[in-house]
């Protein structure tokens, strides 16, 4: 049977911490603007049906033109603005996956360049046997629970701890279902879509390896190791 899997892409954020007039997703690095490398990811992907990118609402034109049309990225079917917080643009982009046929949904951060084939592959074999995966790598630092007043609270055990990436992988009608339930509640501690899946549903998300060089491009000091990870490639 064949599978139809929608990758949605964030492009919203204003990038506050990067100290820059241009926003995170547009800086470039070795020539092509950050969003460019997990399009292309995306585009050249035997996994990938269709793509939707979610941006500012003006920025919409601008990405259109100078990144959907100007590197030929044809599993671009809409780009659409987004919403004030991350989880509206989340939305959005979900709203939008329901105008094509749709099995799978990959949400990812436009930020996070260095996604790739293997990764999307690790995610969705483990979405296709639960329903809800994320890619993530063990946490390498020791990890410490702080109280409301900045003191220790716990510790615990560096096994068990992962730092969470993206692309986040679902199952379309779970983690649509999911959002509509949990927008007439308060989100304002939803920092990511697998929160969605943990607070409105009974499905367990899985973690599948990301990789320690998918980076979340930030500030300024991630534009350098972005760099060095490119050049690398290249020797």
């Amino acid at each position: 049977m064949t599978e139809n899997n929608t990758a949605i892409v964030l492009a919203a954020g204003q990038g506050k911490r990067m100290q820059s007039k241009i926003q995170k997703q547009f800086l470039e690095i070795q020539g092509y603007p950050v969003l460019y490398y997990s399009l292309r990811c995306f585009q050249e992907s035997p996994l990938i049906e269709n793509i939707i990118l979610v941006t500012g609402e003006e920025m919409v034109s601008y990405c259109k033109e100078e990144i959907v049309d100007k590197y030929g990225f044809t599993k671009v079917t809409n780009v659409i603005a987004g919403g004030k917080e991350r989880y509206d643009s989340v939305y959005a982009g979900l709203c939008a996956c329901s105008e094509i046929p749709c099995d799978y949904v990959f949400i990812h951060d436009g930020a996070r360049p260095f996604i790739t084939e293997e990764m999307l592959e690790r995610g969705l074999e483990r979405t296709r046997k639960t329903g809800a995966c994320v890619l993530g790598m063990p946490s390498k630092d020791t990890v410490k629970l702080a109280d409301k007043n900045a003191f220790v609270e716990s510790t615990p055990e560096r096994n068990y701890v992962w730092t969470v990436q993206t692309p986040q992988i679902f199952l379309y009608s779970l983690i649509k279902t999911a959002h509509d339930k949990i927008r007439r509640k308060d989100m304002s501690n939803i920092t990511d879509d697998a929160m969605v899946i943990e607070q409105e549903t009974g499905v367990k998300v899985a973690l599948a390896k990301g990789s320690y060089q998918n980076i979340k491009i930030t500030t300024p000091e991630d534009l350098w190791i972005a760099e060095a990870f490119l050049r690398s490639e290249k020797m």
